[in-house]
């Protein structure tokens, strides 16, 4: 996709709403069974060593409370800098996700080890003036984030102002300065597998770096089905465009097994390019104490007694 048509495309409301709707439908019986599918690949027990530690390293390790102190975002940096304090080969965490707020104090934890992501515009809602969005996002970047969790306007998109959430993104990632962002679509409000491919499009337009699937605060948030479409929309964007684009999707992802099979999902559809940090994240909490638990359980043949891992 060229410049010159892109520019076209985005020129009016009209002209954005007739691409998106342009777009071709998605087959919802199709995704669900092609999600199913390839949630039932297995892999032998070298790979799954290897996917283990791969998922490790894209975690965001995230605390998104209103109770978050900095005690608490200071231990969540130790535990994401030293996943395992006895075991120096478990590698680390691709980011600590924290409020706005919070980026000064994870970014004097993690230094330049680790990113920071910190979550802007009025997240979880999206619910201010876009002078606060701006405001909120500049500050972010100020306290030490250079990674931004946008979400958009829920309400202006399912309204048809594709425009306005266009321009949105577009203010916010100028607003990053040299920071990435990833826009937050919460995929549970959009109802509908057509929705997310045309919001997928809509963020990529506007310069999204990665497109995520979910805030964690709604229900339902990552799904497979969800995340199939965002990577079939990144890899036909990188198709037409040439420009890899990332994927977080981020809520519910709980257990070793889950992750493993969003793993699978990311090579079958996009390909080894996307079996990275830079590309893929896993937006969670839990998720790491279990892929450390089995980790253990497969370096020693048992699983280790509840003290093993920290209650974050």
């Amino acid at each position: 996709m060229t410049a010159t048509l892109a520019s076209d495309i985005t020129s009016t409301n009209a002209s954005l709403r007739r691409f998106l709707h342009g777009l071709p439908g998605v087959d919802q019986v199709g995704a669900d069974a092609r999600a199913a599918m390839l949630a039932t690949r297995s892999i032998k027990t070298a790979s799954k060593a290897y996917a283990i530690d791969l998922a490790i390293s894209m975690v965001d390790l995230t605390t998104l409370e209103g109770m978050d102190t900095p005690g608490k975002v200071r231990a969540l940096c130790a535990k994401g800098l030293r996943p395992d304090p006895t075991d120096p080969s478990v590698p680390h965490v691709a980011a600590i996700c924290v409020y706005g707020d919070m980026a000064a104090i994870a970014r004097e934890a993690v230094g330049d080890r680790l990113h920071v992501a910190a979550v802007a515009t009025a997240f979880p809602s999206g619910r201010a003036s876009l002078t606060v969005k701006l405001q909120d996002t500049r500050e972010a970047v100020a306290n030490g984030a250079d990674e931004i969790d946008m979400v958009i306007d829920r309400g202006a998109f399912l309204e048809g102002r594709y425009l306005e959430v266009f321009d949105e993104i577009v203010a916010v990632k100028e607003a990053c300065g040299t920071a990435h962002l990833k826009v937050i679509f919460e995929t549970g409000e959009l109802k509908t597998y057509d929705n997310v491919r045309r919001a997928s499009w809509l963020a990529m337009l506007a310069g999204a770096d990665f497109i995520k699937t979910s805030t964690g605060k709604v229900t339902p948030a990552a799904t497979m089905p969800v995340t199939l479409i965002l990577l079939e929309a990144v890899r036909d964007w990188y198709r037409q465009t040439g420009q890899r684009i990332g994927v977080k999707p981020a809520g519910g992802i709980r257990t070793s097994k889950d992750a493993i099979r969003y793993l699978v999902m990311v090579n079958e559809t996009c390909g080894s390019a996307w079996l990275t940090p830079d590309l893929f994240r896993f937006g969670a909490s839990a998720l790491l104490n279990d892929l450390l638990q089995q980790r253990q359980r497969m370096a020693s043949g048992h699983y280790s007694g509840p003290d093993y891992v920290t209650i974050d």
